[in-house]
C-alpha cells in the first residue's frame, strides 16, 4: 500500500513518539517522591485504591466508556471479524490486528489531545480555568492510566 492508503501500524506510532522524544529540549524535572505521588497529588493510587474498595467498582468505571458507543461497537465487529479469519490467514490477521490496535490508539490519543487543546485555548485566551475543569481532566487521565495498567 502507498501513501495515504496505507494502514497505520503500531510501528508507525512508536516511532512517531520516539520522532516527539528526541525533539523535546527541555530540562527534565525532578519525579516526585513516593510520598509526595501518594499524598500530594489529587487522586492518589492509595486513595483510589480505597474508593474501589469500598465501592466495589473497577478502575476508571466513573468515566464509563473511553469512546463512544458506535465507534467501540464497530471496533469490536472488526476485532471479531480479524479474530474469526486467522485460522484460514493466521500472518493476515496478525497484521489486521495489529492496524485496528493502531487505529484504536490513534483514536485514543486524539481525543485526550483535543480535550488538552481546549483547555490550551482557554489558558491562551487569558481565560481561568477552573479547579473544577482540570480536576476533572487529570481524573480522566489517571482512570486511562489506570485501565492501561490494569490497576
Amino acid at each position: 500500500m502507498e501513501g495515504s492508503d496505507r494502514q497505520l501500524t503500531t510501528r508507525d506510532l512508536a516511532q512517531g513518539h520516539r520522532a516527539v522524544e528526541q525533539s523535546r529540549s527541555a530540562p527534565e524535572e525532578e519525579p516526585l517522591t513516593r510520598d509526595q505521588a501518594e499524598h500530594d497529588v489529587p487522586g492518589s493510587a492509595h486513595d483510589r485504591g480505597l474508593r474501589n474498595e469500598r465501592s466495589g467498582r473497577q478502575p476508571g468505571a466513573e468515566f464509563g466508556p473511553l469512546l463512544p458507543g458506535d465507534q467501540a461497537d464497530q471496533l469490536m465487529l472488526r476485532w471479531q471479524e480479524i479474530q474469526a479469519s486467522f485460522v484460514d490467514r493466521p500472518r493476515d490477521s496478525v497484521e489486521q490486528a495489529d492496524a485496528l490496535v493502531a487505529d484504536l490508539m490513534r483514536r485514543l490519543a486524539t481525543g485526550f489531545s483535543e480535550a488538552r487543546e481546549r483547555l490550551e485555548q482557554q489558558w491562551d485566551s487569558g481565560d481561568d480555568v477552573s479547579t473544577e475543569d482540570l480536576r476533572v481532566a487529570l481524573t480522566r487521565y489517571r482512570s486511562f492510566f489506570d485501565r492501561l495498567l490494569s490497576v
